[in-house]
């Protein structure tokens, strides 16, 4: 691969035929973080959260009535999302939740993929949008559970995006108070066992329709966004933190006399202290005492996190992983994680270091293009700027890996072994087919492959694409070259 084809592709999003050539590769990815737009215009007009946690509420004082009238417990298990095909996937669920998930998945996660897609397709900093893609799968929630649906989007426009020029000490807290990622991880919910509202729940005889400490958020804190599965947290670090966290919630999502004594009603969506359901008291998590009161006890030790040298360690390697390639280079790992260290967590610091470690610039292809890569590298390749909800969400959904649904808090796999079996080759091929039939015949993949993938292509592929059939199956091979499936 030469530079420009390593610029456009390795550290971009993939090259658009209609760009002109760059001059100065590395020139072209540092001026980046002078011109990125973090509301860009399809970002922005996305559903607002306002509109987005007011149907959630009402959804969540429907869902209570219903339970109250079949005489359920008041907490009893929330019913997990259908994939959102199609509307027979519904059958099993409450009324209420059968609407929430129809308006939720036609008027706001929809939305917002193709919100995400487009800023994609356009964007004049495809470097830092990819960066923006890295941190909202380091950060990663899911839009499976019914309460996110609507929200796993709107966690990246409003948390990493306004962010991921900054530091990584401001994108980790505003991640950790994102209504998206207290309800995922069940935080919302969490109550200190010695707190006001649990000892009045208890006095009043209700302590079995609460669900009293959740660990879940302070354990992935840990383990992924920070020090690492590896960091050297005990169970007893974990539980300490779960209760320093009691009390970080969500506005306006419940409604009634409990609501108002915790101190969580207002507009529905926002993040609140609760200090009713904090548990009281000073923490001692990885041997430093925290003595601070209320909010300021997890903010004081999400700050020492993101400064710890093991969660620059971490992270270094999962960037230089990204960049650089499966097995990261431990060369590059310590240049990242020494820009990390000195600049206190200042991303575009370590972004500059990514730019500047030669590793990232192995002229061999390093990377197998996960389907979200090669997806948006396909749309651009073929001039795309706009995509519908429907086809953008269906088109992520057929090819393996939909947006914002991964099956777990670690979020999607980055390495070639997870994309790059025989099934999932096939389904890119019929994608890129569809694509190729789209484009009519007007693009003529011979001159296309050599701007998309400049000193790059193989004698073998150019000669296939000239010996194709029709100017569409040129461009489909061209799309699923091998040179093209990675980066």
């Amino acid at each position: 691969m030469s530079e420009i084809a390593i610029a456009l592709n390795r550290f971009g999003l993939g090259a658009r035929g209609d760009e002109s050539p760059l001059a100065n590769p590395r020139t072209w990815l540092t001026g980046q973080l002078d011109r990125f737009d973090p509301r860009p215009a399809p970002i922005a007009a996305a559903p607002a959260r306002a509109e987005v946690a007011g149907q959630l509420a009402d959804y969540l004082e429907e869902a209570r009535r219903e339970g109250q009238g079949r005489r359920a417990p008041a907490m009893a298990p929330e019913p997990a999302a259908p994939n959102m095909a199609g509307d027979d996937q519904l059958a099993g669920l409450p009324d209420s939740a059968r609407r929430f998930v129809r308006q939720a998945s036609r008027r706001n996660y929809l939305a917002m993929v193709a919100a995400r897609t487009e800023a994609a397709l356009t964007t004049p900093a495809p470097f830092v949008e990819r960066l923006v893609h890295f941190w909202a799968n380091h950060f990663a929630v899911s839009a499976d559970k019914l309460t996110v649906i609507g929200l796993a989007g709107l966690l990246e426009f409003e948390a990493i995006r306004p962010n991921v020029l900054g530091s990584f000490k401001d994108m980790l807290l505003a991640v950790e108070r994102h209504p998206a990622m207290l309800l995922y991880l069940d935080q919302a919910q969490s109550i200190g066992p010695d707190s006001q509202g649990a000892r009045l729940a208890t006095r009043f005889g209700r302590g079995r329709q609460r669900r009293g400490l959740n660990e879940n958020l302070a354990r992935e804190i840990l383990e992924l966004h920070t020090l690492g599965v590896d960091g050297g947290y005990a169970q007893a670090d974990v539980t300490e933190f779960a209760r320093a966290l009691t009390g970080w919630t969500v506005s306006g999502l419940t409604r009634g006399p409990a609501a108002r004594f915790a101190g969580i009603e207002g507009p529905a969506g926002d993040f609140v202290f609760a200090e009713r359901i904090h548990e009281p008291g000073s923490r001692t998590l990885l041997g430093r005492a925290y003595a601070q009161e209320g909010e300021g006890q997890a903010r004081a030790i999400l700050s020492d996190l993101a400064a710890d040298p093991r969660t620059a360690r971490h992270l270094a390697t999962k960037l230089a992983r990204h960049f650089a390639g499966d097995d990261p280079p431990a060369a590059m790992v310590r240049r990242l994680e020494q820009a990390w260290l000195a600049s206190g967590g200042d991303l575009p610091a370590v972004y500059r270091a990514i730019v500047n470690s030669p590793e990232a610039w192995a002229p061999a292809p390093v990377k197998f293009r996960p389907p979200w890569d090669w997806a948006i590298a396909a749309l651009r390749a073929v001039g795309a700027r706009h995509i519908e909800p429907q086809p953008a969400a269906g088109l992520l959904a057929q090819l393996g890996q939909p947006v914002w649904r991964p099956g777990s808090p670690a979020g999607y796999d980055d390495i070639a072994a997870s994309w790059s079996g025989p099934d999932a080759l096939m389904r890119r091929v019929e994608a890129a087919e569809r694509l190729a039939a789209r484009a009519g015949g007007q693009i003529d993949a011979r001159a296309l492959g050599p701007r998309l993938l400049p000193g790059t292509l193989s004698e073998a592929t150019a000669q296939a694409i000239a010996r194709a059939e029709s100017p569409g199956q040129g461009l489909a091979l061209l799309l699923v070259a091998p040179e093209f499936l990675r980066r």
